[in-house]
C-alpha cells in the first residue's frame, strides 16, 4: 500500500516516455499453474521458490489466457508443449550435458523428468525420448481443461560437489515451452515461454523443509517479516526474460572459441528457441537399427492418448485390443526384435541399456534384478510385462450370425434335426467394458462389419419386441450367454441393425 501511495504522488506522474505504456505490455497467450506452494522464506522481490519431493505427482494447470482476437490462428487447433527440468545456475547450465551424462552413469534406467499419465487431463500424443531424460511433450487443446502430471525423480543434493557433507542442493527450474503448428504440419513455431524455480527434496524432505521456512518466519519481528514475500498455495511459472540469457550464451560461445566467428544472427535464433536452458546440440535418436535416423523427439513406436477433460476415465486410450499372445516376448526373439518390444509396451528408456539384449537374456533375469537395474516401479512392470498372463475379460458372450433363411427352410423341409441341418459357428465375445458401445465394436471386429455402418444393436423379446441395447443391459448379461444375430437395413437405407436373439 504504500508503494502505491508513492506512485500517486504528482513527482512520478511524469513516466518516462522510454517505458511501455501499461496497455502496450505483452499480454502472455498461456499461463502455467503449478499445485505446490512456495516457500515463505523467499525476499520481497526474489523469485519464488518451490520444494517438491522426489517422485512426488504435481499437477501442472494448462490455461489458455489470450484475449478476444490474441492469436486466432490457433482457434480450433492443437499446441504443443515441452516440459523440461533444467538448471537455475548458469555455471551449472553451461555443463548441463556433462551433469546430465554422469547422474545417468550413477542411476541406469531413470529419468529426470516423467509424466504421471494416469492422472493426466487432456494431453495427447505424449512423447519420450530416451536420449532426453529431462524433458516429456505433450499436444493439447487451449480450450479444454488440461492438466499435466509431472514427476522429477533427481534430488538438488545430486549435483552438488559432496566435499564436506551436508552440502546446499543446487535449484532447478521446471520450463514449459509452448509452439504453434506451421504450414508444413511440425510444431516449431514458438508461443510461450515460462518457468519457475525449484528444490526437490527426497520423499517427505520437500514438506519437512517448507515446515522449517515457516517456524522460521514466525519467530521474526512483524517487521522482519515485512521484507518476505507471503507463502501461496501455488506456484504460477513466469515469464523468461531472455536478453541477459542471450547475452550471457553469446559471451560463453566466445570464451569457448575465440578463434570462431560466430554467426551475425546466432543471439536471434537463441531467441527463437524461447527457453533458458539451450537445446542439447547432439542428435539425439532412439537405439534401433534403422538406417535412418530418429529425429528429437520421435516415438511413433511409443504414443500415448490421455482422455481429455470430457473423459470419465482416465485409463489410456488405445486401439482397443487388448494385449495378446503375439504381444509377448519369446525367447527366440533378436536383438532387434527385443528393442521393438520393449519400445511398443513403454520401456523406450531401457532400449539403450538392454541393447545387446535377445529375448532369451532378458527373460532370465529375475525379478530382483530387473528392480536392481530399473528401479522398483519400472522393474516390477518389467517383470510383470515379461512374464504375463492374459487378463480375464469381465464377460464373455457367444455369437453366431444366423443362417440363410433358404438353408433353414431346407432343413424344415427335410425333416432333419439339428445335427444334420446348418452347423452353427459361434464367435467368442471377450468385454474388457460393460458397454453397449464394447459390443458393437466387438460385433464389428468378430465378423468383420465396417463400424460405421451399423446404426443400432437390439435384443430380440418377448412376442418380437426389439429392445435397445444399453449398457445396463449388458451390465445384466449372464456370462457366457449364446445369441443368434441378424441384420435389417435402416430405415432411411443408410446403414443396418443388428437384431441378438
Amino acid at each position: 500500500f504504500l508503494f502505491s501511495d508513492v506512485l500517486a504522488l504528482p513527482i512520478f506522474k511524469q513516466e518516462d516516455s522510454s517505458l511501455p505504456q501499461e496497455n502496450e505490455t505483452k499480454h502472455p497467450p498461456f499461463q502455467y499453474v503449478m499445485c505446490a506452494a512456495t516457500s515463505p522464506a523467499v525476499k520481497l522481490y526474489d523469485e519464488t521458490l518451490t520444494y517438491l519431493n522426489q517422485g512426488q505427482s504435481y499437477e501442472i494447470r494448462m490455461l489458455d489466457n489470450r484475449k478476444a482476437g490474441d492469436i486466432p490462428e490457433i482457434n480450433g487447433k492443437l499446441v504443443k508443449s515441452i516440459i523440461r527440468v533444467v538448471f537455475h545456475d548458469r555455471r551449472l547450465q553451461y555443463t548441463e550435458h556433462q551433469q546430465l551424462e554422469g547422474w545417468k552413469w550413477n542411476r541406469p534406467g531413470d529419468r529426470l523428468l516423467d509424466l504421471d499419465i494416469p492422472m493426466s487431463v487432456g494431453v495427447i500424443d505424449i512423447k519420450t525420448n530416451p536420449s532426453q531424460l529431462n524433458a516429456v511433450e505433450f499436444l493439447w487443446d487451449p480450450t479444454k481443461c488440461t492438466s499435466a502430471f509431472i514427476q522429477v525423480h533427481c534430488i538438488s543434493t545430486e549435483f552438488t560437489p559432496r566435499k564436506h557433507g551436508g552440502e546446499k542442493g543446487v535449484p532447478f527450474r521446471i520450463q514449459v515451452d509452448t509452439f504453434k503448428q506451421t504450414e508444413n504440419g511440425e510444431y516449431t513455431d514458438h508461443l510461450h515461454s515460462a518457468s519457475c524455480q525449484i528444490k526437490v527434496f527426497k520423499p517427505k524432505g520437500a514438506d519437512r523443509k517448507q515446515k522449517t521456512d515457516r517456524e522460521k518466519m514466525e519467530k521474526r519481528t512483524a517487521h522482519e517479516k515485512e521484507k518476505y514475500q507471503p507463502s501461496y498455495d501455488t506456484t504460477v511459472l513466469t515469464e523468461m526474460r531472455l536478453e541477459p540469457i542471450i547475452e550471457d550464451a553469446v559471451e560463453h560461445e566466445q570464451k569457448k572459441s575465440s578463434k570462431r566467428t560466430l554467426p551475425a544472427d546466432y543471439g536471434d535464433s537463441l531467441a527463437k528457441r524461447g527457453s533458458c536452458s539451450p537445446w542439447p546440440d547432439t542428435p539425439t535418436t532412439f537405439v534401433n537399427n534403422s538406417p535412418t535416423p530418429a529425429p528429437t523427439f520421435t516415438s511413433a513406436q511409443h504414443t500415448y492418448s490421455v482422455p481429455d477433460s470430457n473423459s470419465s476415465s482416465p485409463n489410456h486410450q488405445g486401439d482397443g485390443t487388448s494385449q495378446g499372445s503375439g504381444d509377448q516376448l519369446h525367447p527366440s526373439a533378436t536383438i532387434q526384435e527385443t528393442q521393438q518390444w520393449l519400445l511398443k509396451n513403454r520401456f523406450s528408456a531401457y532400449t539403450r541399456l538392454f541393447s545387446n539384449f535377445s529375448g532369451a537374456d532378458l527373460l532370465k533375469l529375475t525379478r530382483e534384478d530387473l528392480v536392481q537395474i530399473c528401479g522398483p516401479a519400472d522393474g516390477i512392470r518389467l517383470y510383470n510385462a515379461l512374464k504375463s498372463r492374459s487378463v480375464r475379460p469381465r464377460l464373455t458372450i457367444y455369437v453366431c450370425q444366423e443362417p440363410l433363411r433358404s438353408i433353414q427352410l431346407e432343413r424344415q423341409d427335410t425333416g432333419s434335426g439339428d445335427s444334420n441341418g446348418a452347423i452353427y459357428v459361434y464367435h467368442a465375445i471377450y468385454l474388457e467394458e460393460m458397454a453397449a458401445s464394447e459390443v458393437t465394436r466387438k460385433l464389428a471386429l468378430a465378423f468383420n462389419i465396417p463400424l460405421h455402418q451399423i446404426n443400432q444393436v437390439y435384443r430380440q423379446g418377448p412376442t418380437g419386441i426389439h429392445i435397445l441395447v444399453s449398457d445396463q443391459m449388458v451390465q445384466n448379461f449372464q456370462d457366457e450367454s449364446c445369441f443368434l444375430f441378424t441384420t435389417i437395413k435402416a430405415e432411411n437405407g443408410e446403414g443396418f441393425h443388428i437384431i441378438l436373439k
